[in-house]
């Protein structure tokens, strides 16, 4: 049975009017290979007439994001082509790779209307060999999604990538990971099977959860070590939490702002493309 290394605290950091939770990288914590980065925007209610998400166009490089839309929705465009608006409980998966320009506001209609909003991104680190590749935007919503109920239905099992119970993820990965969103309205508990060499990135989004014992609160990042093949999962009522596992790459990691590379001479290289407008162009 895995064991727990350390408890994280999600740090409060609020951008302008939005509700921000930021787990990883905390003062604690840098990543948690290859999982670099988590924000937890929300949850809150915004009025009619408001201004919306505030992540107006910016590139990436060498690395992807994956965005869960628990509440609210996102309208998603990038200067690869890509346009969707994914309502709450779709996922977005976008892989930056060589680079790209997108941007992540409210709907013309959430703008209008308001309404609840709660949304995650998590960033995934490319390994060294991937970090060129060609970029990509994928959005579904959520009845694309498969679902697996476990522990006679206690335990919903929303399967972004990878696989479980003989289901496979709704979204194909450029690398071996699994992802999952897992919901307990009522409390249940189920024996998931992690190989020992993988990282578990495993955040409490909401409710509360028992691991070996101990009692974690919503807003904690939960920190394995490698020694064990299972990962027990008991969660309490009304709880919600985001499961995810994969090898680590064990590379060097640069990351300055908007680009995650493997040297600095990369970053710039990065900085310097996105200003020659390699990065694709832009339309409002």
């Amino acid at each position: 049975m895995r064991t727990i290394k350390q408890i994280h605290k999600a740090e409060f950091r609020p951008i302008a009017d939005l509700i921000t939770y930021s787990p990883l990288p905390s003062r604690s914590l840098d990543m948690i290979d290859p999982f670099l980065f988590l924000n937890h925007h929300g949850p809150q209610v915004y009025p009619p007439d408001n201004n919306g998400l505030p992540f107006g166009p910016h590139p990436h490089r060498g690395m992807e994001t994956v965005t869960y839309i628990l509440d609210g929705d996102i309208s998603h465009k990038d200067s690869g082509g890509g346009e969707s608006v994914i309502t709450a409980g779709g996922i977005q998966w976008m892989t930056a790779g060589r680079g790209l320009i997108h941007a992540e506001v409210s709907s013309s209609r959430f703008l209008k209307e308001g309404g609840r909003m709660e949304i995650l991104q998590l960033w995934i680190n490319l390994p060294s060999g991937l970090k060129m590749t060609e970029p990509r935007y994928i959005g579904k919503q959520k009845d694309d999604i498969p679902v697996v109920a476990l522990d006679s239905g206690n335990l919903t099992v929303q399967l972004v990538a990878g696989e479980l119970e003989g289901v496979f993820g709704g979204f194909e990965t450029l690398t071996p990971v699994f992802l999952s969103v897992i919901k307990s309205e009522k409390g249940g508990k189920y024996e998931l099977p992690v190989p020992s060499e993988n990282n578990i990135f495993y955040y409490v989004v909401s409710g509360k959860v028992s691991v070996n014992g101990t009692a974690i609160d919503k807003l904690n990042l939960i920190e394995f070590n490698n020694d064990g093949e299972t990962l027990s999962l008991e969660l309490n009522e009304n709880t919600t939490i985001i499961l995810g596992h994969a090898k680590p790459f064990s590379e060097p990691v640069v990351a300055r702002g908007p680009f995650v590379m493997n040297t600095l001479q990369e970053i710039q290289e990065a900085y310097d493309d996105y200003q020659k407008g390699k990065f694709g162009g832009w339309e409002n």
